[in-house]
């Protein structure tokens, strides 16, 4: 991939695209079951981060929370000094397969 290439001009894969890809080379399952299986991964996985639980897909990467301190901001509106409240953010971590093949 040229790293020069802005982030715009860049393809994405959409959920619904994941979708219809899984479906196609999964052709004994239908669509709609790939779609519940997609969502139901998803849903998992969001719960299993709500919850602080650490995740771990070997070969692909791993997703756990940061946590950003409360610091003062400002109002990108107004300009007044604003108060920004501490707060969890999710983290992915490509493992080393993922690495490789990215590069």
């Amino acid at each position: 991939m040229d790293r020069n290439v802005s982030k715009k001009s860049m393809p994405s894969m959409t959920k619904s695209d994941l979708v219809k890809v899984l479906a196609k080379n999964q052709s004994y399952l239908a669509a709609r079951d790939v779609e519940v299986a997609v969502n139901s991964l998803i849903d998992i996985l969001s719960n299993s981060l709500s919850a602080g639980e650490r995740i771990e897909i070997r070969g692909f990467g791993s997703f756990n929370l940061h946590y950003h301190p409360s610091r003062s901001g400002r109002n990108p509106r107004t300009g007044e000094p604003a108060n920004v409240s501490g707060k969890y953010i999710p983290h992915f971590k490509p493992g080393k397969e993922l690495r490789k093949r990215v590069l």
